[in-house]
């Protein structure tokens, strides 16, 4: 799954779990993420993903009417509304950050 969620922001796992009807989650360590997403951190997208995963925003995206996100490599970014991004990679909207 990837969930992109406000910088000021944390992921709440329990939240994340339940959004994607699992029983819990928990976060692809550093040394994975390469040959498992194609990512090497800190450059992890939406777009353009090698392998399509489920795509879930946090609910506040549709408070702004950008937003910026990675382009999918290390310095690289995009500024785009989140509807068309949403629309783009098939995502979901989800209860996910912690209060």
């Amino acid at each position: 799954y990837v969930f992109v969620i406000p910088v000021l922001r944390s992921l709440d796992l329990k939240a994340a779990a339940r959004a994607v009807g699992e029983k819990s989650i928990e976060m692809i360590p550093q040394a994975r993420l390469l040959p498992l997403t194609g990512y090497v951190h800190g450059g992890c997208s939406p777009v353009g993903m090698a392998k399509a995963f489920p795509t879930y925003f946090a609910e506040e995206v549709i408070l702004v009417d950008t937003m910026v996100c990675s382009a999918g490599k290390i310095g690289h970014q995009v500024e785009v509304a989140p509807d068309d991004l949403i629309a783009l990679v098939g995502g979901q909207i989800a209860d996910l950050t912690q209060q």
